[in-house]
């Protein structure tokens, strides 16, 4: 079923979206000036929150839209980089899943540019890509509300998230490359 909304720029999960972008100061700004760990998880949380609530308000009531499509994961993305370069400061480490992370959105978004024009389609997101943003959050907020984390448990944090981004950027590469071979046969 087409959603009403789908050309629609002022939904409810849009201003969610534009939300969690206007939080991306906040907490770069309690995290790097205020040096408020707290403050700058519940900011997080508050983020992660509001992503989870848009996307169900816009497939529980049909409110989904090809604005929503594109500002929702672009607001996830800006919002994990900018986290991953805050917490780098304290855990050099994060720079791995960071650089991962950059490389596989240059890649999905490249291909997913090329789709679009190809077929005016824009894909949703698939279980891997919501798995590795479960992940993100979850290294992020550990490595907030525990400074004194083990070497070895954010190692491993930071090991699944790589590995994660990876598998995630290897599986939309795969579905982007095939669906626009086949928009190309047609």
């Amino acid at each position: 079923m087409r959603s009403i909304f789908q050309g629609k720029i002022l939904t409810l999960p849009n201003v969610l979206s534009f939300l969690r972008l206007c939080l991306i100061p906040c907490f770069v700004w309690t995290y790097l000036a205020k040096e408020d760990y707290t403050m700058t998880a519940l900011i997080l949380l508050l983020s992660g929150l509001t992503d989870t609530i848009d996307g169900r308000i816009a497939r529980r009531f049909n409110m989904v839209s090809n604005l929503g499509k594109a500002l929702d994961p672009l607001a996830d993305k800006l919002t994990q980089i900018a986290m991953l370069f805050c917490l780098s400061y304290r855990f050099p480490n994060i720079l791995i899943p960071l650089v991962a992370l950059c490389a596989k959105e240059v890649f999905c978004a490249s291909t997913s540019l090329i789709l679009i024009r190809n077929t005016g389609e824009v894909k949703s997101a698939d279980w891997h890509g919501k798995v590795t943003t479960t992940l993100l959050y979850a290294t992020m907020i550990l490595h907030l509300i525990w400074p004194g984390i083990t070497p070895q448990l954010s190692s491993v944090m930071i090991a699944l998230c790589t590995a994660m981004i990876l598998l995630s950027g290897v599986l939309y590469g795969i579905r982007n490359i095939g669906a626009i071979n086949a928009a190309r046969r047609a």
